[in-house]
């Protein structure tokens, strides 16, 4: 099986034998899923074992991870629960069964494999949320491909990167999203693209041999449906001989991280990490064989794919995808049409559907549950979620693609001040631990770096030893770069990001704590707190917020609220009105952009110290 430049790293043999021991029952078949649904949330904690005094953590449980592959994954559920639903998406108005979308997968596999691809090949998906996207995502996994998850919104010269950095052999792209019209800018970086059929040579992407177009005819690019007529035609004899030889460690997949410098690293994913973070996550939100599971969030990411897709297969719940993007009224529309009992969003997405002037008309009484991730959760909008939404047992995740994505979840039945302060407790199989800038693990209650060990650990980054390096240590601990604190009873609470803390006069401030303070304001529906240079302080905090519609708010009125229930050196010296915050595709504010409008403000001498 090709694996050309994953970089192979010697794994100390400590984390190995873990490995292997977590997963001794790794052989037992289906019946390893169907046993483990339906698990109360306390069942995932009950054997958790921690350090009375260190901040150590180790997640134990009595279910054993999963070994096997996400093909046959998809190929048992389809033998148990062939009948039942898999698959709703609201804006291309289809619904498949899981017979349906294995037969779907299958034939794109076959068709992929006849194209004369082979297992370990990278195959790029350039795309909003579709029904091509999941069978993409299936079909890839049986036919030991390697599936690239490229941003929908990427440009010219990030698209280049992703193509060129794995060396993709095809790439599946939509015609268009949103303002991008993709097959005009695949055509720029490959003008050769529509000169005469058949496999195509480029000189500026020489790996790149296929495009194949999700909709519409585009000359020199196979249509989806043309492959997947391709695999009915030649039969799944070479898919099931090629399926039997993938194994669960082999890469599956390829997330590039967004970074704030430098050029987004390919974090490089197993069935393994994959499989048994959706299982786990999905056994913590409550998911249950029959259960519709609204996924507004978008595929490209581990939120959609794995927490979301992954999540449903690993418990025979239905997939639901209520628009190619999120868009708060659509999802509203569809969690009611669908009587959907279970709902993803990051807390821009919650904010956008609580705030939106048709939020009343709404029957949402069907929800029960979800999951609110990807960004620090505000404590009043996860209040407001659970009554207003119905949401009583709504959890809060944590994690990061890097680890596949989630390590903490809060469970449902947790006391709802916990809910909203923590991001709950160690998920099963995993370890973490925090430490301080020598690397040393601090008391209990102390801030210091998460880091985390065990299954959910990415291979590393494609073809970047040295990064891989950097991120996971010779012990095998993944360095997040969250600041985090873990409590007596092992919850866990994310205080900020070690680059993100700002130190004021030598005053160590991290800025979640001032937004959750902000948060409670009346007035306010939304705010983000940074750091911006300073020349007497060192750095200096500025607050960006978005007041609810109507509100009248002021920068005196919100300094106001701060004195004497904060310490007046975390008071915002600099507060900012503004409509919406700079932010990716996945609802990631990205801070790193406002602070750079701060300097530039400060450059043109406009900005005003209150």
């Amino acid at each position: 099986m090709r694996s050309a430049g994953l970089p192979i790293r010697q794994r100390p043999s400590t984390r190995t034998s873990s490995r292997r021991r977590s997963s001794s029952k790794e052989n037992e078949g289906p019946a390893a899923v169907v046993v483990a649904r339906g698990q109360s949330s306390n069942s995932l904690h009950d054997r958790e074992e921690f350090v009375p005094h260190g901040s150590y953590v180790h997640g134990n449980s009595g279910q054993p991870l999963i070994g096997k592959t996400i093909g046959a994954l998809l190929d048992e559920v389809s033998a148990t629960d062939g009948s039942r639903e898999a698959l709703v998406v609201a804006h291309q108005k289809i619904r498949w069964t899981y017979a349906e979308l294995k037969s779907r997968s299958d034939a794109f596999a076959s068709g992929l494999l006849a194209l004369g691809l082979e297992p370990g090949d990278r195959i790029g998906i350039w795309a909003p949320n579709c029904a091509e996207w999941t069978i993409a995502q299936f079909a890839t996994a049986k036919a030991g491909l390697i599936l690239v998850n490229i941003n929908p919104a990427y440009r010219l010269s990030e698209l280049e990167h992703v193509l060129r950095a794995v060396g993709c052999c095809a790439l599946i792209t939509a015609a268009r999203f949103k303002t991008s019209d993709y097959i005009a800018m695949i055509r720029e970086l490959v003008p050769e693209l529509g000169h005469g059929g058949g496999e195509l040579k480029s000189a500026r992407l020489p790996d790149l041999r296929y495009v194949i177009s999700i909709a519409g005819k585009h000359d020199g690019c196979l249509t989806f449906d043309w492959v997947s007529d391709r695999g009915k035609q030649v039969g799944n004899s070479r898919l099931d001989s090629v399926a039997a030889t993938v194994q669960m460690d082999d890469a599956v997949n390829i997330q590039f991280t967004s970074g704030t410098t430098g050029l987004p690293k390919g974090a490089t994913l197993s069935h393994h990490n994959l499989i048994n973070n959706g299982f786990f996550v999905g056994e913590a939100t409550g998911i249950e064989p029959g259960s519709r599971v609204c996924i507004p969030v978008p595929l490209y990411h581990c939120f959609g794919m794995v927490m979301g897709n992954l999540g449903c297969v690993t418990h025979a719940a239905t997939m639901v995808y209520p628009s190619e993007t999120f868009d708060p009224l659509r999802t509203l529309e569809t969690v009611e049409a669908e009587r959907c009992d279970v709902l993803y969003g990051v807390p821009t997405m919650f904010i956008a559907q609580l705030n939106h002037p048709e939020f009343a008309r709404f029957d949402l009484s069907s929800l029960r549950r979800g999951i609110m991730a990807g960004a620090p959760c505000p404590i009043e909008v996860m209040k407001e979620v659970a009554s207003t939404m119905h949401m009583s047992e709504i959890t809060i995740a944590y994690g990061m693609t890097e680890t596949s994505p989630v390590s903490f979840q809060s469970g449902r039945d947790d006391p709802l001040e916990l809910r909203v302060s923590t991001v709950g407790r160690i998920q099963p199989h995993l370890e973490v631990k925090i430490v301080d800038r020598q690397g040393r693990v601090v008391p209990r209650g102390e801030a210091g770096e998460l880091c985390t060990r065990g299954y959910s650990v990415m291979l590393g980054y494609w073809n970047d030893e040295a990064r891989t390096r950097e991120a996971i240590d010779a012990a095998g601990w993944m360095h997040t770069g969250d600041l985090a604190i873990i409590d007596d009873d092992g919850y866990c609470r994310i205080v900020g990001r070690i680059k993100d803390m700002v130190i004021r006069g030598g005053e160590n401030i991290y800025p979640r704590e001032v937004e959750e303070h902000l948060y409670q304001h009346p007035d306010i529906r939304d705010v983000q707190v940074f750091g911006v240079p300073d020349t007497k302080y060192g750095e200096e905090l500025c607050a960006w917020i978005v007041a609810k519609a109507g509100a009248r708010v002021d920068e005196e009125a919100v300094r106001r609220f701060c004195q004497d229930r904060i310490s007046h050196f975390k008071i915002p010296r600099y507060i900012r009105f503004v409509e919406s915050f700079p932010s990716t595709v996945t609802g990631k504010v990205q801070k790193f952009a406002m602070r750079e409008a701060m300097i530039e403000e400060f450059a043109r001498g406009k900005a005003s110290t209150g």
